[in-house]
């Protein structure tokens, strides 16, 4: 597909859904409403380990409240409905010679401010199984995982349009024209491609799903970033009945990449292998990973959101241009020995095969994870999880890290 095509696709989105014939909403605007506050208290600690270190280590401490309201959608042929999200982050300990974690808006040398927000919502409008939405996203496709890794995930400004009225088949446009990073106050005009450090003044995806059966389905997604990068991404996802007990489960795809217009961030030729594999008995997970990076240049994807891909973890991405990177991941869950809420997961991965400073360079990062949700009581549904990562990279250099997680959310209807 073609930029002008692309461009002409989102144009679309100024229409109402036709994808389908009309048919009577059912839809409450009411009825079908949620509104919760949820708390989040996160401490975080990167010690840099490498001697020499510019910064010795990265440590604050914040608090983050964010409230979603969703409504319905009202009766009739075309069902309208509104969405609502407001965010404030609170500085409760930094520094200027530990800032610069991603918790708050701020660098080393400068704490910076006490608090930041986010006022933001959608308005959306339903036919049929087509909707329209325009506002503030927190996208999740292959193209664009908004990365909630840190105190208050971004915001993606612009509008979508998502359609399942053709059986087994679903559809996801859009563009996004501003965003609200993580850790900052207000929308920014400019999108920044994070491995490449420039940006595009609009950011434009198409994807198509078709499900072959409920375990098996297809997708191809197109994404731009306006003249930086153009992507097309190839994808399948199955997964098995039980077999002896056990279920198995396979997520492959591939990412060809490439520069778009005035081609800001260079000349890019990438593309990207990502394969995991998971067997699962009972209580007990495994999986397996690779991922390998192709062509002269690293992986683009958008600046606060995830690389899509098998080997993204806590600290590394491993996508560096010509690297190779394997994974191993154990997952356990306790509820099958008696403590429900209670999990546990850890994994290794090591990449090779990129270039730094005209030597081979290798890397590896260990993770430890570990969650518990209380089921019952005054404090039911709270949330404590405790993420433990090691780097040993020559490109990153050397680190330890932790990462304490509190969340609560209170339902308010």
């Amino acid at each position: 597909m073609s930029k002008s095509s692309l461009a002409q696709l989102c144009g679309l989105l100024a229409l109402p859904p036709i994808l389908a014939l009309p048919t009577q909403a059912s839809a409450d605007f009411i009825e079908d409403s949620t509104v919760n506050l949820a708390m989040r208290n996160f401490y975080f600690n990167r010690d840099f380990r490498q001697d020499n270190a510019a910064q010795s280590k990265r440590e604050e401490w914040a608090q983050g409240f964010m409230f979603n309201a969703k409504s319905g959608y009202t009766e009739g042929t075309v069902g309208f409905g509104v969405d609502l999200y407001a965010a404030l982050g609170v500085k409760l300990d930094s520094s200027d010679a530990r800032a610069g974690t991603g918790l708050l808006p701020n660098a080393f040398g400068d704490e910076g401010p006490d608090t930041y927000s986010d006022l933001s919502g959608v308005a959306k409008m339903k036919i049929s199984k087509s909707e329209l939405k325009v506002g503030g996203f927190m996208p999740k496709s292959p193209v664009l995982l908004s990365s909630d890794a840190r105190l208050l995930p971004p915001i993606f400004n612009g509008a979508t349009l998502t359609s399942t009225d053709i059986n087994n088949l679903a559809l996801d446009m859009g563009r996004f024209n501003k965003v609200n990073f993580r850790n900052s106050s207000g929308n920014h005009d400019e999108i920044l491609a994070g491995n490449y450090g420039v940006g595009g003044d609009h950011f434009d995806y198409f994807g198509a799903i078709y499900s072959f059966s409920p375990t098996l389905n297809a997708s191809y997604w197109r994404a731009e970033l306006e003249d930086v990068y153009e992507q097309n991404y190839f994808g399948l996802q199955a997964s098995s009945k039980p077999l002896g007990g056990w279920i198995l489960g396979a997520n492959l795809g591939y990412f060809d990449s490439s520069e778009n217009g005035a081609a800001r961030g260079g000349n890019i030729d990438n593309g990207l292998t990502s394969i995991l594999l998971s067997a699962n008995h009972g209580a007990h997970t495994f999986r397996v990973g690779y991922q390998d990076n192709s062509g002269d240049n690293p992986f683009p994807y958008l600046q606060d959101a995830d690389a899509n891909v098998a080997n993204v973890v806590q600290i590394l991405d491993f996508t560096r241009a010509e690297e190779t990177s394997w994974q191993v991941r154990y997952d356990i869950d306790f509820a099958t020995f008696g403590v429900p809420g209670l999990t546990f997961f850890a994994r290794y991965l090591r990449g090779d095969g990129y270039e730094i400073a005209g030597e081979n360079g290798k890397e590896w990062e260990r993770n430890l994870d570990l969650s518990y949700v209380v089921q019952e009581g005054p404090l039911k549904n709270l949330g404590i999880r405790w993420r433990n990562a090691m780097v040993r990279s020559d490109g990153a250099g050397e680190l330890d890290e932790n990462r304490l997680i509190l969340s609560y959310t209170i339902p308010l209807k």
